[in-house]
Protein backbone atom coordinates (compact mmCIF):
# COMPACT_ATOMS: atom_id res chain seq x y z
CA UNK A 1 0.00 0.00 0.00
CA UNK A 2 2.74 2.46 1.15
CA UNK A 3 4.49 1.96 -2.29
CA UNK A 4 1.44 2.38 -4.34
CA UNK A 5 0.95 5.42 -2.74
CA UNK A 6 4.72 6.65 -3.28
CA UNK A 7 4.62 5.81 -6.59
CA UNK A 8 0.93 7.89 -7.28
CA UNK A 9 2.50 10.57 -5.44
CA UNK A 10 5.31 10.68 -8.00
CA UNK A 11 2.89 10.71 -11.17
CA UNK A 12 0.64 12.96 -9.61
CA UNK A 13 3.81 15.75 -9.23
CA UNK A 14 5.14 14.64 -13.23
CA UNK A 15 1.25 15.45 -14.54
CA UNK A 16 1.65 18.51 -12.36
CA UNK A 17 4.53 19.49 -13.97
CA UNK A 18 3.78 18.67 -17.48
CA UNK A 19 0.42 20.43 -17.54
CA UNK A 20 2.43 23.35 -16.17
CA UNK A 21 5.11 23.21 -18.60
CA UNK A 22 3.04 22.63 -21.40
CA UNK A 23 0.02 25.39 -20.86
CA UNK A 24 1.99 28.01 -22.74
CA UNK A 25 2.02 27.33 -26.60
CA UNK A 26 4.83 28.75 -26.98
CA UNK A 27 6.01 25.32 -25.10
CA UNK A 28 3.90 23.32 -26.94
CA UNK A 29 5.57 24.83 -30.14
CA UNK A 30 9.20 24.65 -29.24
CA UNK A 31 8.62 20.89 -28.03
CA UNK A 32 6.52 19.73 -30.84
CA UNK A 33 6.69 21.71 -33.85
CA UNK A 34 9.78 22.59 -33.64
CA UNK A 35 11.54 19.22 -33.38
CA UNK A 36 9.30 17.64 -36.44
CA UNK A 37 9.54 20.44 -38.52
CA UNK A 38 12.68 21.06 -37.81
CA UNK A 39 14.55 18.33 -40.21
CA UNK A 40 12.19 18.74 -43.29
CA UNK A 41 12.95 22.43 -43.00
CA UNK A 42 16.93 22.36 -43.51
CA UNK A 43 16.23 19.71 -46.00
CA UNK A 44 13.70 20.86 -48.20
CA UNK A 45 14.43 24.86 -47.91
CA UNK A 46 18.07 24.68 -48.06
CA UNK A 47 18.48 22.42 -51.17
CA UNK A 48 16.24 25.67 -52.48
CA UNK A 49 18.17 28.00 -51.51
CA UNK A 50 21.46 26.62 -52.70
CA UNK A 51 20.01 26.06 -55.62
CA UNK A 52 18.61 29.21 -56.36
CA UNK A 53 22.14 30.24 -55.74
CA UNK A 54 23.59 28.62 -58.22
CA UNK A 55 21.60 29.23 -60.54
CA UNK A 56 22.25 32.90 -60.16
CA UNK A 57 25.77 32.32 -60.15
CA UNK A 58 25.56 30.88 -63.34
CA UNK A 59 23.31 33.09 -64.99
CA UNK A 60 26.38 35.76 -63.81
CA UNK A 61 28.02 37.75 -67.51
CA UNK A 62 31.40 38.20 -66.12
CA UNK A 63 34.38 39.92 -67.66
CA UNK A 64 37.75 38.26 -67.76
CA UNK A 65 41.11 39.65 -69.30
CA UNK A 66 43.27 37.17 -71.78
CA UNK A 67 46.47 37.46 -72.67
CA UNK A 68 48.13 35.47 -75.00
CA UNK A 69 51.20 35.41 -77.31
CA UNK A 70 49.49 33.15 -79.96
CA UNK A 71 46.84 35.11 -82.49
CA UNK A 72 43.41 35.32 -80.92
CA UNK A 73 42.30 33.37 -84.06
CA UNK A 74 44.14 30.09 -83.24
CA UNK A 75 42.41 29.87 -80.23
CA UNK A 76 39.11 30.31 -81.88
CA UNK A 77 37.72 26.88 -79.61
CA UNK A 78 38.60 28.49 -76.20
CA UNK A 79 37.30 31.88 -76.94
CA UNK A 80 33.87 30.12 -78.25
CA UNK A 81 34.22 28.15 -74.93
CA UNK A 82 34.38 31.37 -73.08
CA UNK A 83 31.14 33.32 -74.67
CA UNK A 84 29.30 29.54 -74.41
CA UNK A 85 29.62 30.06 -70.34
CA UNK A 86 28.85 33.58 -70.23
CA UNK A 87 32.72 35.29 -69.82
CA UNK A 88 33.09 38.28 -71.96
CA UNK A 89 36.64 38.32 -73.34
CA UNK A 90 39.18 41.54 -73.78
CA UNK A 91 41.87 40.13 -75.78
CA UNK A 92 45.26 41.45 -75.05
CA UNK A 93 48.85 40.04 -77.01
CA UNK A 94 51.33 38.73 -74.82
CA UNK A 95 54.32 39.71 -75.52
CA UNK A 96 57.52 37.54 -74.99
CA UNK A 97 58.94 39.36 -71.75
CA UNK A 98 56.10 39.84 -70.43
CA UNK A 99 55.81 38.05 -67.02
CA UNK A 100 53.51 36.92 -64.44
CA UNK A 101 54.79 40.19 -62.01
CA UNK A 102 53.57 42.34 -64.93
CA UNK A 103 50.46 42.28 -63.40
CA UNK A 104 49.64 45.04 -60.75
CA UNK A 105 46.85 47.02 -62.81
CA UNK A 106 44.82 43.26 -63.26
CA UNK A 107 45.34 43.00 -59.97
CA UNK A 108 44.01 46.45 -58.67
CA UNK A 109 41.05 46.11 -61.62
CA UNK A 110 39.88 42.39 -60.19
CA UNK A 111 39.64 44.14 -56.47
CA UNK A 112 37.39 46.91 -57.64
CA UNK A 113 35.35 44.73 -59.60
CA UNK A 114 36.09 45.72 -62.96
CA UNK A 115 37.45 42.31 -64.14
CA UNK A 116 36.61 39.16 -62.48
CA UNK A 117 39.85 37.17 -63.49
CA UNK A 118 42.72 37.49 -65.88
CA UNK A 119 43.83 33.94 -67.83
CA UNK A 120 47.81 34.23 -68.93
CA UNK A 121 48.32 31.47 -71.86
CA UNK A 122 51.33 31.00 -73.61
CA UNK A 123 52.10 28.65 -76.22
CA UNK A 124 55.98 27.63 -76.61
CA UNK A 125 56.28 25.97 -80.55
CA UNK A 126 59.53 23.92 -79.38
CA UNK A 127 58.10 21.59 -77.00
CA UNK A 128 54.50 22.28 -78.11
CA UNK A 129 53.31 22.55 -74.28
CA UNK A 130 50.93 25.36 -73.59
CA UNK A 131 51.05 27.29 -69.93
CA UNK A 132 48.93 29.32 -67.94
CA UNK A 133 48.27 31.20 -65.57
CA UNK A 134 44.89 32.32 -63.60
CA UNK A 135 44.20 35.68 -61.43
CA UNK A 136 41.41 35.99 -59.43
CA UNK A 137 40.02 36.83 -55.79
CA UNK A 138 38.62 34.18 -53.60
CA UNK A 139 37.14 36.07 -51.38
CA UNK A 140 34.55 37.94 -54.45
CA UNK A 141 31.42 36.00 -55.36
CA UNK A 142 31.71 36.82 -58.97
CA UNK A 143 35.74 36.33 -59.18
CA UNK A 144 35.91 32.39 -57.95
CA UNK A 145 32.93 31.84 -60.23
CA UNK A 146 34.85 32.75 -63.40
CA UNK A 147 37.78 31.21 -62.08
CA UNK A 148 35.85 27.88 -62.07
CA UNK A 149 34.38 28.38 -65.29
CA UNK A 150 38.04 29.32 -66.57
CA UNK A 151 39.21 26.32 -65.05
CA UNK A 152 36.21 23.98 -66.60
CA UNK A 153 37.05 25.33 -70.13
CA UNK A 154 40.76 24.46 -69.77
CA UNK A 155 40.37 20.83 -68.55
CA UNK A 156 37.99 20.09 -71.54
CA UNK A 157 40.13 22.39 -73.70
CA UNK A 158 43.24 19.63 -72.08
CA UNK A 159 41.49 16.97 -73.02
CA UNK A 160 40.50 17.41 -76.45
CA UNK A 161 44.19 18.48 -77.16
CA UNK A 162 45.03 14.86 -75.88
CA UNK A 163 42.77 13.30 -77.95
CA UNK A 164 43.93 14.84 -80.96
CA UNK A 165 47.68 14.32 -80.50
CA UNK A 166 47.04 10.72 -79.54
CA UNK A 167 45.10 10.39 -82.75
CA UNK A 168 47.78 11.99 -84.78
CA UNK A 169 50.48 9.59 -83.10
CA UNK A 170 48.26 6.75 -84.10
CA UNK A 171 47.43 5.63 -80.53
CA UNK A 172 45.19 4.21 -78.90
CA UNK A 173 43.35 6.61 -76.45
CA UNK A 174 42.17 3.78 -73.80
CA UNK A 175 45.24 1.69 -73.58
CA UNK A 176 46.87 4.98 -73.04
CA UNK A 177 45.03 7.06 -70.64
CA UNK A 178 43.41 4.29 -69.18
CA UNK A 179 45.65 0.88 -69.30
CA UNK A 180 43.57 -0.04 -65.73
CA UNK A 181 40.01 -0.27 -66.22
CA UNK A 182 37.43 -2.10 -63.60
CA UNK A 183 36.15 -5.42 -64.84
CA UNK A 184 32.37 -4.98 -65.11
CA UNK A 185 31.64 -9.00 -64.85
CA UNK A 186 31.24 -8.90 -61.05
CA UNK A 187 27.49 -8.14 -60.43
CA UNK A 188 28.28 -6.79 -57.20
CA UNK A 189 31.85 -5.59 -55.22
CA UNK A 190 29.59 -4.51 -51.96
CA UNK A 191 28.56 -7.51 -50.34
CA UNK A 192 26.53 -5.74 -47.48
CA UNK A 193 23.36 -5.35 -47.98
CA UNK A 194 21.35 -1.94 -48.40
CA UNK A 195 20.20 -3.06 -44.44
CA UNK A 196 23.85 -3.16 -43.06
CA UNK A 197 24.62 -0.48 -45.39
CA UNK A 198 21.39 1.07 -43.66
CA UNK A 199 22.81 0.52 -40.16
CA UNK A 200 26.58 1.63 -40.60
CA UNK A 201 24.95 5.04 -41.61
CA UNK A 202 22.83 4.95 -39.05
CA UNK A 203 25.64 4.42 -36.35
CA UNK A 204 27.39 7.30 -37.17
CA UNK A 205 24.16 9.89 -37.42
CA UNK A 206 21.17 8.72 -34.41
CA UNK A 207 24.06 8.24 -31.62
CA UNK A 208 25.02 11.62 -32.66
CA UNK A 209 21.89 13.34 -32.93
CA UNK A 210 20.16 11.78 -29.53
CA UNK A 211 22.61 12.72 -27.34
CA UNK A 212 23.05 15.95 -28.60
CA UNK A 213 18.85 16.17 -28.48
CA UNK A 214 18.88 14.54 -25.02
CA UNK A 215 21.07 17.00 -23.70
CA UNK A 216 19.71 20.35 -25.12
CA UNK A 217 15.75 19.20 -24.71
CA UNK A 218 15.83 19.17 -21.23
CA UNK A 219 17.62 22.25 -20.21
CA UNK A 220 14.65 24.28 -20.36
CA UNK A 221 12.06 22.11 -19.16
CA UNK A 222 14.89 21.60 -15.72
CA UNK A 223 15.29 25.11 -15.45
CA UNK A 224 11.65 25.50 -15.40
CA UNK A 225 10.96 23.25 -12.80
CA UNK A 226 13.36 23.98 -10.49
CA UNK A 227 15.14 27.44 -10.83
CA UNK A 228 12.09 28.62 -12.10
CA UNK A 229 9.02 27.31 -9.19
CA UNK A 230 11.70 29.01 -6.50
CA UNK A 231 11.62 32.25 -8.56
CA UNK A 232 7.69 32.08 -8.95
CA UNK A 233 7.48 31.15 -5.34
CA UNK A 234 5.80 27.84 -6.44
CA UNK A 235 8.27 25.66 -4.71
CA UNK A 236 7.25 26.17 -1.15
CA UNK A 237 3.74 24.89 -1.32
CA UNK A 238 5.13 21.22 -2.84
CA UNK A 239 7.48 21.31 -0.08
CA UNK A 240 4.33 21.86 2.76
CA UNK A 241 2.78 18.51 0.97
CA UNK A 242 3.01 15.53 2.33
CA UNK A 243 5.38 14.10 -0.64
CA UNK A 244 8.87 13.78 -0.16
CA UNK A 245 11.95 15.26 -1.27
CA UNK A 246 12.57 11.85 -3.28
CA UNK A 247 9.13 11.78 -4.31
CA UNK A 248 9.10 15.52 -5.84
CA UNK A 249 12.58 14.99 -7.45
CA UNK A 250 11.67 11.46 -9.21
CA UNK A 251 8.50 13.20 -10.62
CA UNK A 252 9.99 16.56 -11.67
CA UNK A 253 12.89 13.79 -13.25
CA UNK A 254 9.90 11.70 -14.64
CA UNK A 255 8.21 14.81 -16.17
CA UNK A 256 11.38 16.17 -18.08
CA UNK A 257 12.26 12.41 -18.92
CA UNK A 258 8.88 12.40 -20.69
CA UNK A 259 9.27 16.11 -22.63
CA UNK A 260 12.61 14.89 -23.69
CA UNK A 261 11.30 11.22 -24.90
CA UNK A 262 9.03 12.88 -27.18
CA UNK A 263 11.15 15.54 -28.33
CA UNK A 264 13.80 12.78 -29.27
CA UNK A 265 10.70 10.76 -31.24
CA UNK A 266 9.64 13.37 -32.72
CA UNK A 267 13.30 14.50 -34.13
CA UNK A 268 13.77 11.33 -35.54
CA UNK A 269 10.82 11.20 -37.19
CA UNK A 270 11.50 14.22 -39.07
CA UNK A 271 15.51 13.00 -39.76
CA UNK A 272 14.05 9.67 -41.30
CA UNK A 273 11.25 11.81 -43.18
CA UNK A 274 13.88 14.29 -44.82
CA UNK A 275 16.37 11.52 -45.96
CA UNK A 276 13.60 9.60 -47.51
CA UNK A 277 12.98 12.33 -49.30
CA UNK A 278 16.48 13.05 -50.10
CA UNK A 279 16.47 9.55 -51.44
CA UNK A 280 13.81 10.66 -54.41
CA UNK A 281 11.08 9.82 -52.21
CA UNK A 282 12.02 6.02 -51.95
CA UNK A 283 11.14 4.19 -49.06
CA UNK A 284 14.37 4.50 -46.74
CA UNK A 285 15.50 0.90 -46.30
CA UNK A 286 15.84 0.33 -42.26
CA UNK A 287 18.61 -1.70 -40.48
CA UNK A 288 17.90 -5.00 -39.49
CA UNK A 289 17.98 -4.89 -35.62
CA UNK A 290 17.23 -8.02 -33.94
CA UNK A 291 14.70 -7.78 -30.78
CA UNK A 292 17.89 -7.91 -28.27
CA UNK A 293 19.61 -4.84 -30.57
CA UNK A 294 16.44 -3.21 -29.94
CA UNK A 295 16.27 -3.59 -26.38
CA UNK A 296 19.61 -3.13 -25.52
CA UNK A 297 19.24 -0.13 -28.05
CA UNK A 298 16.55 1.30 -25.84
CA UNK A 299 18.47 0.38 -22.22
CA UNK A 300 21.33 2.51 -23.38
CA UNK A 301 19.46 5.55 -24.42
CA UNK A 302 17.55 5.31 -21.02
CA UNK A 303 20.47 5.38 -18.85
CA UNK A 304 22.09 8.18 -20.75
CA UNK A 305 18.68 10.28 -20.36
CA UNK A 306 19.00 9.35 -16.63
CA UNK A 307 22.23 10.33 -16.23
CA UNK A 308 22.36 13.67 -18.36
CA UNK A 309 18.14 14.69 -17.08
CA UNK A 310 19.73 14.28 -13.01
CA UNK A 311 22.39 15.93 -14.19
CA UNK A 312 21.05 19.06 -15.48
CA UNK A 313 18.38 19.14 -12.80
CA UNK A 314 20.81 19.37 -10.15
CA UNK A 315 23.01 21.85 -11.81
CA UNK A 316 19.50 23.85 -11.91
CA UNK A 317 18.35 23.85 -8.61
CA UNK A 318 21.68 25.02 -7.57
CA UNK A 319 21.63 27.89 -9.24
CA UNK A 320 19.88 31.10 -7.72
CA UNK A 321 17.87 31.91 -10.37
CA UNK A 322 17.06 30.98 -13.92
CA UNK A 323 19.22 33.44 -15.58
CA UNK A 324 22.29 31.74 -13.35
CA UNK A 325 20.65 28.37 -14.42
CA UNK A 326 21.04 29.12 -18.08
CA UNK A 327 24.44 30.57 -18.10
CA UNK A 328 25.65 27.36 -16.10
CA UNK A 329 23.54 24.44 -18.12
CA UNK A 330 24.72 26.34 -21.77
CA UNK A 331 28.31 25.55 -21.38
CA UNK A 332 28.17 22.45 -20.36
CA UNK A 333 26.91 21.54 -23.19
CA UNK A 334 30.01 21.10 -24.55
CA UNK A 335 30.46 18.37 -22.23
CA UNK A 336 27.92 16.54 -23.92
CA UNK A 337 28.55 17.43 -27.76
CA UNK A 338 32.70 16.92 -27.65
CA UNK A 339 32.11 13.02 -26.63
CA UNK A 340 29.36 12.66 -29.17
CA UNK A 341 31.66 13.84 -31.91
CA UNK A 342 34.62 12.15 -30.43
CA UNK A 343 33.28 9.22 -30.58
CA UNK A 344 32.28 9.17 -34.09
CA UNK A 345 35.86 8.52 -35.17
CA UNK A 346 36.64 5.43 -32.80
CA UNK A 347 37.23 2.10 -35.03
CA UNK A 348 34.67 -0.08 -33.40
CA UNK A 349 36.21 -3.11 -35.44
CA UNK A 350 39.96 -2.43 -32.70
CA UNK A 351 38.21 -0.95 -29.95
CA UNK A 352 39.64 -1.14 -26.47
CA UNK A 353 37.11 -2.57 -23.31
CA UNK A 354 38.04 1.02 -21.62
CA UNK A 355 35.99 2.90 -23.84
CA UNK A 356 33.02 0.74 -22.75
CA UNK A 357 33.64 2.42 -19.20
CA UNK A 358 34.24 6.30 -20.00
CA UNK A 359 30.85 8.55 -19.12
CA UNK A 360 29.01 9.46 -22.52
CA UNK A 361 31.66 8.07 -24.98
CA UNK A 362 30.29 4.62 -23.75
CA UNK A 363 26.48 5.07 -24.38
CA UNK A 364 27.50 6.31 -27.82
CA UNK A 365 29.60 3.56 -28.67
CA UNK A 366 27.05 0.89 -27.49
CA UNK A 367 24.73 2.88 -29.76
CA UNK A 368 27.09 2.52 -32.47
CA UNK A 369 27.28 -1.15 -32.22
CA UNK A 370 23.54 -1.99 -31.68
CA UNK A 371 22.28 -0.03 -34.70
CA UNK A 372 24.90 -2.52 -36.69
CA UNK A 373 23.16 -5.35 -35.10
CA UNK A 374 26.27 -6.25 -33.42
CA UNK A 375 26.15 -7.47 -29.65
CA UNK A 376 29.55 -8.32 -27.64
CA UNK A 377 29.02 -9.67 -24.59
CA UNK A 378 31.72 -8.24 -22.97
CA UNK A 379 30.98 -4.66 -24.15
CA UNK A 380 27.64 -4.97 -22.76
CA UNK A 381 28.42 -6.19 -19.26
CA UNK A 382 30.98 -2.82 -18.66
CA UNK A 383 28.75 -0.22 -20.66
CA UNK A 384 25.61 -1.32 -18.73
CA UNK A 385 27.09 -1.31 -15.59
CA UNK A 386 29.09 1.73 -15.69
CA UNK A 387 26.48 3.75 -17.37
CA UNK A 388 24.10 2.37 -14.16
CA UNK A 389 26.76 4.00 -11.82
CA UNK A 390 27.23 7.23 -13.25
CA UNK A 391 23.25 7.22 -13.59
CA UNK A 392 22.83 6.29 -9.73
CA UNK A 393 25.67 8.99 -9.34
CA UNK A 394 24.06 11.75 -11.18
CA UNK A 395 20.74 11.02 -9.51
CA UNK A 396 21.84 10.96 -5.85
CA UNK A 397 23.97 14.08 -6.57
CA UNK A 398 20.41 15.76 -7.91
CA UNK A 399 18.79 14.16 -4.71
CA UNK A 400 21.40 15.69 -2.14
CA UNK A 401 20.30 19.10 -3.70
CA UNK A 402 16.50 18.94 -3.08
CA UNK A 403 17.55 18.12 0.30
CA UNK A 404 19.31 21.35 0.99
CA UNK A 405 17.18 23.87 2.94
CA UNK A 406 19.07 26.41 1.82
CA UNK A 407 18.39 25.77 -1.96
CA UNK A 408 14.75 25.10 -2.06
CA UNK A 409 14.05 28.12 -0.31
CA UNK A 410 12.29 30.58 -2.36
CA UNK A 411 13.88 34.17 -3.65
CA UNK A 412 12.54 36.76 -1.81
Amino acid sequence: MYQKKKFNSIFIICKKELIDYIRDWRTLLAVILVPLLMFPAIFFVLPIVMQSELDERQSMHLDVHLESNVDVTNISFLTSKFNENLLNITYFELEENNSLNDTSDVLRDIKNSNISSMLRLSYDSNSSIWTYSIIYDSTQQSSSEAYLRITKILSEWESNLTTQRLDEAGLEEDVILNPLQKDGNLLQGDIATQAEQAGFVFSFIIPLFVSIWTATSGVQPSIDMTAGERERGTLESLLCSPTSRLELLLGKWLAVTCIVGVSIFLQLAGLIFAISFLMNGTILQPPELSMASILLFLIAVGIFGIMVVALEMAIAMRSRSVKEAGSILGPMMLFFFLPAIFAQFINLESIELFWFAIPAVNVLLAMRELLQNEIYILHVLIWFFSSLVYAALATWYASRQFLREDLVESIN
